[in-house]
């Protein structure tokens, strides 16, 4: 599919897929470090050359020590008015906070992908009013609110929050299934069967795949260097490999 800036009309592929040169080191806020994506994010971060410094938030260590890093943990996320400091004089947040379908309640599910975001980018907008904002949402997410998949719903209702708050840029991420690099325990049967499946599947549907580390990578180039494209860019699964590629 083809990127898609805010109202949704298309944009061409070197729009899409451009990264833009920088020259000042940024500044970068990830939440979500400890999980999958955010982890090989934090690791991407702390070695790119146009990032000068990390700052993580999350309820636990991320358990790396590193010049360039800043650890805070917080553990309401429903209430991040106490962040307000922490991120005053940012340039961009990488967002990979999240819940896997089927492993908490449908209320919980939304509150973390709706509430929480839609509170962290309030204190965010405000501390730093001309950050960017990357958002790890997924393939199919709805934002018309029409579709009967819970998970497609909430992060349609995420992203529409995030395109109306005022942030610079919002670069939108819709992976489609993301494969765990490294093995770990899968969250549920579905993920283990894709897991196991994998390598056919990438030979059958190269653009319904994306590897965990490539999609982080992909995040942090866009958050960090920004692309040619301004305000709201959504980026599908094939947007995502066309940068990495």
């Amino acid at each position: 599919m083809t990127a898609t800036n805010r109202v949704g009309g298309p944009i061409s592929a070197p729009e899409s897929e451009t990264i833009a040169p920088t020259a000042v080191q940024k500044n970068l806020i990830i939440v979500g470090a400890t999980g999958m994506v955010g982890g090989y994010a934090l690791r991407y971060a702390l070695a790119h050359p146009a990032v000068g410094r990390v700052t993580t938030i999350g309820r636990r260590k991320v358990g790396i020590s590193h010049p360039k890093l800043n650890e805070v943990i917080h553990q309401d996320f429903a209430n991040c008015s106490a962040l307000a400091q922490v991120l005053s004089d940012q340039h961009a947040a990488i967002f990979c906070l999240g819940a896997y379908t089927g492993t908490v309640s449908d209320t919980e599910l939304r509150t973390i992908t709706v509430d929480v975001t839609i509170e962290f980018a309030r204190v965010l907008h405000d501390s730093s009013p001309d950050a960017a904002f990357a958002f790890l949402s997924g393939s199919g997410a709805d934002p018309t609110g029409r579709s009967r998949i819970s998970f497609a719903r909430y992060k349609g209702e995420a992203e529409n929050a995030l395109l109306a708050r005022g942030f610079a840029s919002v670069y939108v991420f819709r992976p489609a299934y993301i494969y765990p690099v490294t093995p770990r325990r899968e969250p549920n049967f579905s993920y283990r069967l894709l897991r196991a499946i994998y390598p056919a599947f990438r030979v059958l549907f190269p653009s319904q795949v994306i590897r965990a580390d490539d999609l982080a990578r992909a995040m942090v180039d866009v958050a960090a260097q920004g692309t040619e494209e301004r305000q709201g860019l959504i980026l599908e699964n094939r947007d995502i490999q066309a940068i990495v590629e």
